[in-house]
């Protein structure tokens, strides 16, 4: 088993891909905390029984787990999830952070405690637990942490707090790795797919993040069967970056959907221009629709 006696939080691990991945990290012998504070999809409500049915599971098929109910948008709560695989199991190795909530509206539509509650769970919600956690992972020289990102910080609508809040997880991700490497910690972002009650939730309106979100884009275009859909099937990929052969991997952005599995670039420059003196907006006007808008060209390999 990869991860046999390592200790793990797994954040909204009380469904979708947070379950898959707390279980198949237990069945790989990982001790799990897994946290949930069972809040509707909008982050209100609270409840205790999706973080103990996925321990109930867990426990049935011989792994070891226990169930947290904190709150990840508070950092003295994070500090007892901490506390919470410290007093039990006796230190922390692997975090990752799948938690989170949707409250979609078009920006200029969207009030303020709808912008602030989604970056509260998502991105407050991985400081919270990340600096927490980095006493112990440094104090051992050893840790990996993987935050859930999402293509809908590439390309959404109606999403504008959501695809800030997720793409705020690939920055965490470069700019900690750098950080942290000398610690023997990695630490990595992944956009995963499946069709999950929160993908469901998506409006109509935005009917082609739906489908790249959930990979039905590739269903649709018979390049995935339907059954790639499950969220479960990021699990092992995401559990992999946890495991010690992936020590070489970190400050990535790995998109997981369906069968596939995808590595990201970097952001670099794509075209350039350059003066020896100050610009004018003269020379802007000049050189910008030549240089810097024209067309990609068409390098598309055409058959015969």
């Amino acid at each position: 088993m990869t991860l046999q006696g390592k200790i793990a939080i797994v954040t909204g691990a009380g469904g979708g891909i947070g379950s898959g991945v707390a279980e198949l990290m237990a069945k790989q012998g990982a001790s799990v905390v897994v946290n949930d504070a069972g809040s509707n999809l909008d982050g209100t409500g609270k409840s205790q029984k999706s973080a103990d049915l996925v321990v109930e599971k867990i426990n049935k098929n011989g792994g070891v787990a226990i169930a947290n109910y904190e709150s990840i948008d508070n950092f003295t709560s994070c500090g007892r999830i901490i506390k919470a695989a410290l007093d039990e199991f006796g230190g922390i190795d692997i975090l990752c952070h799948t938690a989170g909530i949707l409250r979609d509206r078009m920006i200029f539509n969207m009030s303020e405690d709808e912008w602030d509650r989604v970056l509260a769970v998502h991105l407050n919600g991985a400081f919270n637990i990340i600096k927490n956690a980095l006493p112990l992972m440094i104090g051992q020289k050893y840790g990996r942490i993987v935050l859930l990102a999402s293509i809908s910080g590439l390309r959404s609508s109606g999403q504008a707090n959501y695809a800030s809040a997720k793409e705020a997880m690939v920055g965490i991700a470069r700019s900690g790795s750098l950080e942290l490497k000398k610690y023997g910690i990695t630490v990595n972002a992944v956009y995963p797919g499946g069709y999950t009650r929160m993908v469901a939730s998506i409006p109509d309106s935005s009917k082609d993040l739906k489908q790249d979100m959930s990979g039905v884009a590739k269903v649709l275009g018979n390049t995935m069967p339907e059954e790639s859909l499950d969220p479960y099937n990021n699990a092992a990929k995401i559990v992999y970056l946890c495991t010690e052969n992936a020590s070489n991997i970190s400050g990535q952005v790995i998109e997981t959907q369906g069968w596939d599995m995808s590595l990201y670039s970097n952001r670099i420059p794509t075209r350039h221009i350059y003066t020896d003196k100050g610009w004018t907006i003269e020379e802007l006007e000049r050189l910008i629709p030549r240089a810097l808008t024209k067309p990609e060209p068409d390098l598309t390999v055409h058959p015969g």
